[in-house]
């Protein structure tokens, strides 16, 4: 978890440290789950163009079943090591064809850095981006036609 304990003020706060210092000088310490970390990177990553889904085969089929039922896992795909000031990221994506498999990477890779230094406020040690599959438009329309066709004849 990202643990932090401030009592300097907000704008001179190191980076990744969350100050709770309001006007009124209250201090306090701040605890951000991992779980939330991973969201925030999770959401970054899926807003990236040519990224069609995140995480594994097995990771997708249990994503499905959760959408299914209304509870995404904004996370999936993805794992986090938090510390006390940075964090390090490892996201695993199926990117759309025919896109440019490192640009979609270099994509993921910066704005999942880019939201968890704005958004979670740490340092980004690493961002990792493993693409595991390649999304085909039309593939799976393929074979549910001819499972169609196959039936018939």
């Amino acid at each position: 978890m990202a643990d932090t304990t401030t009592t300097t003020p907000a704008a001179t706060a190191p980076r990744g440290m969350t100050s709770n210092t309001s006007t009124g000088g209250v201090t306090g310490k701040t605890v951000i789950d991992d779980t939330v970390v991973s969201k925030v990177a999770g959401i970054a990553a899926r807003e990236v163009n040519g990224v069609h889904s995140l995480g594994g085969g097995a990771a997708r089929a249990i994503g499905a079943l959760r959408d299914a039922i209304g509870q995404r896992d904004f996370g999936q795909g993805v794992k986090v090591e938090v510390g006390e000031k940075q964090v390090a990221a490892d996201i695993v994506i199926v990117a759309e064809y025919p896109v440019s498999l490192q640009q979609v990477a270099d994509g993921v890779r910066s704005s999942v850095a880019r939201a968890l230094e704005q958004i979670v406020g740490m340092e980004v040690a690493e961002v990792n981006v493993t693409v595991q599959d390649v999304f085909i438009p039309g593939d799976d329309d393929d074979k549910d036609d001819e499972k169609k066709e196959a039936r018939v004849a």
